[in-house]
């Protein structure tokens, strides 16, 4: 009964199925329908990356134990209704602006979600509660379409959660990159969107990496705004760090991006 279903649906072009779409089958109980995905996550056919979220595992990804989460995370959040978008370092690998592969697929949600560990797959969840106004792009996956943050709204997360990053040195790295994609109009647009403090420290840090001139289109912004001066690196101490005027930020960290 289940084999028959997992064909069907790959040849449709489908990779993920929930365990409410086989019991609306209603050929077998639920506890028969439990023990065949038991056997079949056994021989490394199916997995299980979210409690009664299964993906049908191709022959390629067997090893791996699981899909890529890029060609099941659009189908999982589709099926918990979540507002999503692949962000951080795993947008920046997308937009051409990754230093290094992300050990982690790392993306934004608008509710608070544990992490998932499937075979070798990790995806970790980064909470930002205006997840959905934030701007995306499409991607085409093997098996769909994912929503991608912009070059620009990456950029913001990238500073604003520097923890789940690599620390600064990485995401100045990153941006040497990603500041050639990003249009100085739709920055701005995504900076009314964000902590001023996170403007700050991007605006810095994108001279600091030589993009000078994509950084003078929130310079006017912050300017305009006159925020309070913010701390470059968050957890450390201000004591003795110089001011940058034009960003007013302290500059308690030495940033040194590998380029």
């Amino acid at each position: 009964m289940l084999a028959p279903f997992i064909q069907d649906l790959a040849a449709k072009g489908r990779s993920c199925f929930s365990f409410e779409d086989i019991e609306k089958l209603k050929s077998s109980t639920p506890a028969a329908i439990k023990a065949a995905l038991r056997r079949l996550q056994k021989k490394g056919e199916i997995a299980m990356p979210y409690r009664g979220f299964y993906v049908i595992v191709s022959p390629e990804y067997r090893a791996a134990g699981c899909l890529p989460p890029d060609q099941f995370i659009p189908d999982l959040m589709n099926e918990l209704s979540e507002v999503y978008y692949a962000g951080l370092l795993s947008a920046a690998e997308y937009h051409g602006a990754a230093h290094q592969r992300p050990q982690v697929f790392q993306v934004v949600v608008a509710n608070s979600r544990r992490p998932i560990r499937c075979g070798k797959m990790r995806v970790d969840f980064i909470l930002r509660k205006n997840a959905a106004k934030i701007p995306t792009e499409q991607k085409n996956t093997p098996t769909g379409i994912l929503k991608i943050a912009t070059p620009e709204a990456a950029a913001l997360d990238l500073v604003g959660y520097v923890g789940r990053c690599a620390g600064l040195d990485n995401v100045a790295t990153v941006l040497t990159e990603l500041a050639e994609k990003i249009d100085g109009r739709r920055l701005l647009e995504v900076a009314e969107l964000s902590p001023i403090a996170w403007v700050q420290r991007l605006g810095f840090l994108l001279d600091l990496v030589g993009a000078h001139e994509t950084a003078d289109a929130i310079a006017e912004y912050i300017k305009g705004k006159r925020p309070v001066r913010t701390p470059l690196a968050p957890a450390l101490s201000i004591k003795g760090a110089r001011m940058d005027g034009r960003w007013r930020v302290f500059v308690n960290a030495k940033v040194e991006p590998d380029i």
